[in-house]
């Protein structure tokens, strides 16, 4: 069997695509600069507490590298669309949070939008809305 990096063709597949590469480097950045990662998304460690900058090596950059790296390498729609769920619910949560832990902040509304654009980068390619 061999091994083809598969290309985006459409001009769907490449708004899906760049979705899963802008993914990818978040991941890495969380991955090799957590602490730095930490501070842009508005968290701070607890000195003597490394595990916090573990979490967000494992379970914040292992789980975006791990989604963004399927779609670039396997390009199948089923991964898009579970790439595009991912950022949805994560528009999701901050929004609910932002209505009941009165998290009504510039930051948070930037980051809505964001999360927003790259759930639909995915979903408009997953859902055949984008040829």
């Amino acid at each position: 069997m061999e091994f083809a990096f598969p290309w985006p063709v459409s001009f769907g597949e490449w708004l899906a695509w760049s979705c899963a590469v802008i993914t990818i480097v978040l991941g890495l950045f969380l991955m090799f600069a957590p602490t730095s990662g930490l501070r842009i998304y508005r968290l701070q460690t607890l000195p003597g507490h490394p595990e916090a900058v573990a979490s967000a090596r494992g379970n914040m950059a292992g789980f975006l590298l791990g989604i963004g790296l399927s779609c670039v390498l396997l390009a199948q729609p089923l991964l898009y669309l579970a790439l595009g769920l991912s950022w949805a619910l994560t528009a999701f949560g901050r929004l609910v949070s932002m209505l009941s832990d009165d998290g009504n902040t510039l930051y948070n509304w930037l980051s809505l939008v964001i999360e927003i654009g790259l759930a639909l980068l995915a979903l408009l390619f997953a859902f055949g809305l984008v040829p």
